[in-house]
């Protein structure tokens, strides 16, 4: 599990969303959060407070970590201050490099300093950059926040991306005790208006279910003990999401890539999809070989 979590927030409801779901996996594990507010010097900002001239987003940004500050103190948990200036998406990927952090949470949307949204595309930038698993938050009624986790869901298929997902929610599921569920997509024929109402053939779902049963035995050697495994077939980013409700899951964890066992990518071009429709939080991860 985490140790160190980076926030980032602008003070709007979905960053308030990932910094509540932050606090409460700090509570729980004393942990550490760094709260980051970035004041974007491509905005002008610049204004006379009195006789004073004074930076206005540098101003905000000190208010809004300061209340961020105080959610924390309320928890108990510890946390360093930091508010900062340049372009919310470099700097915000500048600090998720390295060693510092172990996780980053971030909310899904977001908005500038003078009413502008913001983070919902910064977000974006720093899942496709950081150097460490990005967990995404949504604020919406039909979102969910729960820690400790007692489901994970874990879309997968073989690649070794989505391998590296599973490595890391197996990880946390063997942490918190949870159950692991295993789901592979197939959207094998594009030509049929409904998927789901088309059979599979025996041949692929033989070689999905391979790949499930590998990801089943990578689970339980990282000491999950309870894992399940799901085929199915339609819309990936509907699937996913119907299984996070059926599943009751409180946590997807998903690669930054992938592909289908007839070599197509899938789980790479729906990951944006899934974190903007989710019901429960998204952690997502990268490769090594895909960061520059």
């Amino acid at each position: 599990m985490a140790s160190r979590i980076l926030v980032p927030t602008d003070g709007s409801d979905a960053a308030t969303a990932a910094l509540e779901h932050a606090l409460d996996i700090a509570a729980d594990r004393e942990l550490t959060v760094h709260l980051l507010t970035v004041a974007d010097t491509n905005q002008p900002s610049i204004t006379r407070l009195g006789t004073e001239v004074v930076d206005a987003l540098e101003l905000e940004g000190s208010e809004i970590v300061s209340d961020a500050a105080d959610r924390a103190d309320e928890r108990g948990v510890s946390y360093v201050k930091d508010v900062t200036q340049g372009d919310p998406r470099d700097v915000i990927a500048e600090y998720a490099t390295g060693n510092e952090f172990d996780r980053v949470a971030m909310g899904t949307h977001g908005r500038r300093g003078l009413g502008e949204y913001v983070l919902g595309n910064v977000t974006d930038h720093v899942v496709n950059r950081s150097d460490v698993p990005v967990l995404t938050v949504r604020a919406a009624e039909d979102a969910r926040a729960t820690y400790p986790y007692e489901n994970v869901l874990v879309p997968t298929d073989g690649s070794d991306h989505a391998t590296a997902a599973l490595e890391e929610a197996a990880s946390i599921a063997a942490d918190c005790g949870a159950t692991v569920h295993l789901l592979s997509v197939v959207d094998e024929l594009p030509e049929v208006l409904d998927t789901g109402s088309a059979a599979l053939s025996a041949g692929v779902e033989e070689n999905v279910q391979a790949v499930l049963d590998e990801a089943a035995a990578t689970a339980r050697e990282a000491g999950v003990d309870d894992v399940t495994t799901t085929i199915a077939s339609g819309s990936v980013a509907r699937e996913i999401t119907a299984a996070a409700d059926s599943t009751a899951a409180d946590l997807i964890v998903m690669g930054t890539h992938g592909h289908t066992g007839l070599d197509r990518h899938l789980l790479g071009s729906f990951t944006e999809r899934v974190m903007r429709t989710s019901p429960v939080p998204v952690l997502t991860t990268r490769l090594a070989a895909d960061r520059d």
